[in-house]
């Protein structure tokens, strides 16, 4: 993948992720800025999402752990637990959320 594919992958997939939360019915801030993306729950934590270009990675940090997705066979996958990037997501909001979230990119 070349700079230019990665941030286009990137780009669209903060901005599903953004599209996906104006479609849950919970009370969710977000701010989108710079190839990052801080999510806050009314609990007061915090899901950020960030664009590493030099890396060509997407990083997701949770209330819980730090994750590090690369692009393989058309998703972004965490490449130390092997967790597909919307499972993992929709696992992070619900645990912060406390209460079932599905998300997905479509």
């Amino acid at each position: 993948m070349n700079d230019v594919e990665y941030d286009e992958l990137t780009d669209q997939v903060l901005l599903a992720v953004e599209e996906a939360i104006e479609g849950l019915d919970l009370d969710l801030d977000y701010e989108s800025h710079g190839g990052l993306l801080s999510i806050s729950f009314p609990n007061g934590s915090k899901i950020i999402i960030n664009k590493q270009p030099p890396l060509h990675q997407l990083w997701v940090a949770t209330k819980f752990n730090g994750h590090h997705f690369e692009w393989h066979d058309g998703q972004w996958i965490d490449n130390r637990f092997g967790s597909e990037f919307w499972a993992l997501l929709s696992d992070a909001f619900s645990k912060q959320a406390e209460q079932t979230v599905v998300l997905t990119g479509s």
